[in-house]
C-alpha cells in the first residue's frame, strides 16, 4: 500500500490485551461471548424484517440496515482479536492493518450518521405523526440509507491513504488491539505531519454535528410529547426515545473521549477499555434496546425463533 520507498515495516505487532493466561481465557471468552450475542441479536432482527410484512415500514428498514452494519462492525475488528489471544507473534500485515483502519472507521462513521437518521425517524412519527407516511417513504428511506453508506465510507478515505502514505520505519508493535489512528501516527518516521491534524479535525466535525443534530431532535420530540394529553401516549414515547439515548449516549460519550477531547493523560489501558466499550459492548446493546421494547418486534422475534426451532425438530 506504501510506495514511498522509505518504509521497512511490513506488518504489525498487535499486543493486545497483554497479562496472565488466566486474564488472557478470561477476556477471550467474554468477547467470543459477547461478539456471538451481537452477531445473533443483530442478525436475527433481520430476518424478523425481512420475512415479517408489518415490519417492511421505514422504521424497521433503517433497524434492519442499523442491524446490518453492526455485524460488519465489530466483524472488522474481534476475529483478528480473538485470534491474537492465542497467537504467539500477534501480527497483522501492513495492508491488513490499513483495511482494518479503514474499514473501523468508515463504519463507525457510517453508524454516527444512522443514528441521525433514525432520530429524524422518531421525530417525524411523533412530533408530525399525520405527515409522517407521506413524508418518510420507501423512497426517501433508500435515498438516506445510501447516502449514510456513502458518506460513511467517502468520509476518511483520502486522510487514511495518505496515512498509508507515510514512510514507517520501526518500531512496528501496536499497543493495542487494533490499528487506530494514533498508535500509528506515532510509528512513523515523518514528524507530526498536517494529515494527522486533518484527520483529527473531520472526525471531530462528525461527531458533534451528528451528536447536536441528534440532541436537537430528541429536544424536539421531547417538547412535542409534553405536549401530549394522554400519559399512556407520553410514557410510550418517552420509553421509545429514552431507549434510542441510552445507545446514543454510550457511543457518543466514549468516542468524544477518545476523538474529540484531549486523551493525552489517559492511560493506554483506558484507551483499550473505551475502545472495547464503543467497539464491541455497543453493538450488542442495540437489539435490546431498539427491539425488546417494540411490541411488533417482540412477536415477529417470537415467530422466527419458532421457525427455527420447527425447522430444527423437523
Amino acid at each position: 500500500m506504501n510506495t514511498s520507498g522509505v518504509s521497512t515495516v511490513t506488518q504489525f505487532v498487535l499486543l493486545g490485551f497483554p497479562g496472565p493466561w488466566k486474564t488472557q481465557i478470561i477476556l477471550f471468552s467474554m468477547i467470543l461471548f459477547i461478539y456471538i450475542l451481537t452477531l445473533t441479536g443483530n442478525t436475527t432482527i433481520i430476518c424478523a424484517v425481512k420475512w415479517d410484512n408489518r415490519l417492511h415500514t421505514p422504521m424497521y428498514m433503517l433497524l434492519a440496515n442499523f442491524s446490518f452494519l453492526e455485524i460488519w462492525y465489530v466483524t472488522c475488528t474481534v476475529p483478528n482479536m480473538l485470534v491474537n489471544f492465542f497467537s504467539k507473534t500477534k501480527t497483522i500485515s501492513f495492508s491488513g492493518c490499513f483495511i482494518q483502519f479503514y474499514f473501523f472507521f468508515s463504519l463507525g462513521t457510517t453508524e454516527c450518521f444512522f443514528l441521525c437518521v433514525m432520530a429524524y425517524d422518531r421525530y417525524l412519527a411523533i412530533c408530525h405523526p399525520l405527515h409522517y407516511s407521506s413524508i418518510m417513504t420507501g423512497q426517501l428511506c433508500a435515498i438516506l440509507v445510501s447516502l449514510c453508506w456513502l458518506i460513511g465510507f467517502l468520509g476518511h478515505s483520502i486522510p487514511i491513504f495518505f496515512i498509508s502514505q507515510l514512510p514507517f520505519c520501526g518500531p512496528n508493535i501496536i499497543d493495542h488491539f487494533l490499528c487506530d489512528v494514533d498508535p500509528l501516527m506515532a510509528l512513523s518516521c515523518a514528524p507530526t505531519p498536517i494529515i494527522g491534524h486533518i484527520f483529527h479535525s473531520v472526525t471531530s466535525v462528525i461527531i458533534i454535528f451528528t451528536m447536536l443534530y441528534i440532541l436537537g431532535s430528541y429536544i424536539l420530540v421531547l417538547r412535542a410529547v409534553l405536549q401530549v394529553p394522554s400519559s399512556a401516549g407520553q410514557q410510550k414515547a418517552f420509553s421509545t426515545c429514552g431507549s434510542h439515548l441510552v445507545v446514543v449516549s454510550l457511543f457518543y460519550g466514549t468516542i468524544m473521549v477518545m476523538y474529540v477531547s484531549p486523551t493525552s493523560g489517559n492511560s493506554v489501558a483506558m484507551h483499550k477499555i473505551i475502545t472495547l466499550i464503543y467497539s464491541t459492548v455497543t453493538p450488542v446493546l442495540n437489539p435490546v434496546i431498539y427491539s425488546l421494547r417494540n411490541r411488533d418486534m417482540k412477536c415477529a422475534l417470537r415467530q422466527v425463533l419458532c421457525g427455527m426451532r420447527m425447522t430444527q425438530m423437523s
